[in-house]
């Protein structure tokens, strides 16, 4: 009986691959601890939300910040995960020179319809060991915010976050580390 063995790669070898062609144009891929993930096509609604939620984040943060919509970010452990929004500490050459890493991060959102359970488990205990402080979920199934805060590692070694809230479409959320700028979720949900 031959054992199945899944093949994992570097982040150097994800990129060779991306430069030699391997993915199509059009795919939508992942380097989640070192495996190739293929993300789902998204809905009309996620692209809708994902889109109010980057026109909010810009007009909010002017130069105080970057805000990334679906671009790469490089964590440790071979991930280049690439979530639906990103606040990333400005830089004067919006990360030309590489994509933010850990220390540059200051929230990582995901817009959830088909991908809720990826997000809420694989990646919310991807982003908590990483040491990513905030991370949020726009929860387009159950049609809610969740924020997750301080994450932790348990006495098994699982990461998590210690700090779960929910905010409903009509609320308001004040942005981490920036206490004077709040996003009104009215303007984000579809």
């Amino acid at each position: 009986m031959t054992a199945v063995t899944s093949r994992h790669f570097t982040l150097a070898e994800y990129h060779r691959l991306g430069e030699l062609g391997f993915f199509g144009a059009d795919e939508r891929v992942e380097l989640i601890r070192g495996e190739i993930i293929q993300m789902p096509t998204k809905k009309t609604p996620h692209s809708v939300c994902n889109t109010r939620l980057i026109r909010q984040l810009i007009l909010l943060l002017g130069e105080q910040a970057i805000a990334r919509g679906q671009e790469p970010i490089i964590l440790p452990a071979d991930s280049e995960p690439q979530p639906d929004a990103v606040i990333a500490r400005y830089r004067s050459d919006d990360y030309l020179s590489s994509h933010p890493q850990p220390a540059d991060i200051l929230l990582v959102i995901e817009i959830s319809d088909s991908t809720l359970n990826y997000d809420q488990q694989t990646k919310l205990s991807l982003y908590a060991e990483d040491g990513i402080a905030d991370y949020w979920i726009f929860n387009l199934v159950e049609n809610h915010l969740e924020t997750y805060c301080e994450p932790y590692q348990d006495t098994q070694g699982k990461f998590n976050y210690r700090s779960k809230r929910i905010f409903l479409p009509n609320e308001v959320v004040t942005l981490p580390n920036f206490p004077e700028l709040s996003l009104d979720l009215a303007d984000v949900f579809p």
